[in-house]
C-alpha cells in the first residue's frame, strides 16, 4: 500500500514537471521557486542507513571512507526515485551512533571485523560528526541511528557465545545481559533528546524523518533453526524471544518516544510493514550472520530491506512538500 500511494504521489509530481516544461516562458516564473532549485535533503544514521553489506549493493564511493554507503541502501534508492524534488546529501556511517552523529568525529571500520574479515584499507581517517552536514538551507533531514548507542552489534556478539555454551537451552543471553538493558535504553532516550534538538537548532525550517528498525526476529522464534549462520547461529529461542520483546521493540518505541516531544519531527515505522519479512522468513528483508554463500552480513537489512524503507520514506518526504 505504501508503494501504491508513493507512485501515485510521484506520478503526480511527475506530471506538474511535465506540464511545467511545456509551460510559456511568461508563465514559467510564476511556478514556484522551491520546486524548480530542489528541497535540501541530508540523510543521518548508522548501518541500516549507510547499507554497509553486498546484500544491499556496491560501494559506490571512491576512494572509500570506510563508512560503506551502498548503492541500494535506502537514501540512494529515493535519490533515483525523487532525485528531481530533493538534493540528497548522505552522510550516514556504519557503526555510527547518536554521539556520531551529534558531535564526535568518527572513526569508521569499513569491512575490518577481524576474525571474521580484514579490510585491506583499515584504518580509515575520521569523518566529521554528521550533523555538520545539517545547515540552515536544509529542508529535510532523515536520521536512523540508535542500535549502536544501545549496543546492539554487542548483544549479537555475546548471545550466540551463551547459547553454545548452553547448547540451545534456556535464556543465557539475557540471564547474563537483561538487567542492563533499561539503562541502555535510557542512554538512547537523553542522547535522541538532545540529538534532535541539535539538529532543529541548525536547520530551524528542516522536517525531521526519523527512522524506526525493521523487524528483525519474527514472532515466532522456532523459525530460526538453531545453528543456522544465515539466520541466527547459535541463540537460544528463549534469546531470540527476549531479543525481540525486550530489546528491539523497546528500541523503536524509544525512537518514537522521543520524536514525539518535537513538532518538527515525524517517527517513520518499519517494523509493522516488516513483520513476514525477518532474518528467519522465506522472504527475508534482513540478513542473518551470513549471506550465502560466503559473505559476512551480520544481521543487516538487504536491498528488499532498502526498498521497503525508501517506499514509506518517500511517502513521508513527498508529504513534507504537499
Amino acid at each position: 500500500m505504501a508503494r501504491f500511494r508513493t507512485r501515485l504521489a510521484l506520478l503526480g509530481s511527475a506530471a506538474a514537471l511535465t506540464v511545467g516544461a511545456v509551460v510559456p516562458a511568461q508563465f514559467a516564473e510564476a511556478q514556484p521557486a522551491a520546486a524548480a532549485a530542489g528541497f535540501q535533503w541530508v540523510a543521518l544514521g548508522d548501518s541500516y542507513t549507510a547499507g554497509v553489506i553486498q546484500a544491499a549493493g556496491d560501494i559506490f564511493e571512491v576512494p572509500r571512507d570506510g563508512c560503506e554507503r551502498t548503492d541500494r541502501s535506502y537514501p540512494q534508492v529515493v535519490d533515483r526515485d525523487l532525485g528531481g524534488l530533493f538534493d540528497l546529501t548522505n552522510v550516514s556511517c556504519g557503526a555510527a551512533t547518536i554521539e556520531d552523529v551529534t558531535d564526535e568525529a568518527q572513526y569508521p571500520i569499513g569491512r575490518h571485523m577481524p576474525p571474521f574479515s580484514e579490510d585491506p584499507d583499515y584504518p580509515f581517517p575520521p569523518v566529521a560528526h554528521q550533523s555538520e552536514a545539517v545547515g540552515p538551507d536544509t529542508d529535510v533531514i532523515t536520521v536512523g541511528v540508535g542500535g549502536n548507542t544501545l549496543g546492539f552489534a554487542d548483544i549479537l556478539a555475546k548471545c550466540p557465545q551463551l547459547g553454545g555454551e548452553s547448547n540451545g537451552d534456556g535464556t543465557p543471553c539475557k540471564d547474563a545481559l537483561g538487567a542492563g538493558i533499561q539503562a541502555r535504553l535510557d542512554k538512547v532516550s537523553q542522547e535522541y533528546n538532545r540529538m534532535l534538538t541539535e539538529l532543529h537548532e541548525r536547520a530551524p525550517k528542516a522536517k525531521i524523518l526519523t527512522v524506526g528498525y525493521p523487524t528483525i526476529v519474527p514472532q515466532d522464534a522456532s523459525k530460526c533453526g538453531y545453528g543456522d549462520l544465515t539466520k541466527f547461529g547459535t541463540i537460544t529461542q528463549g534469546d531470540l524471544n527476549w531479543l525481540r520483546q525486550d530489546v528491539l521493540e523497546p528500541l523503536n518505541k524509544t525512537i518514537e518516544n522521543s520524536t514525539g516531544t518535537q513538532d518538527t519531527a515525524s517517527f517513520i515505522n518499519l517494523y509493522t510493514p516488516s513483520q513476514d519479512h525477518s532474518v528467519c522468513d522465506d522472504t527475508k528483508w534482513v540478513e542473518g550472520f551470513v549471506t550465502l554463500p560466503d559473505q559476512l552480513s551480520f544481521v543487516h537489512p538487504n536491498a528488499l530491506g532498502h526498498r521497503n524503507a525508501a517506499d514509506h520514506i518517500e511517502e513521508a518526504m513527498l508529504n513534507t512538500i504537499s
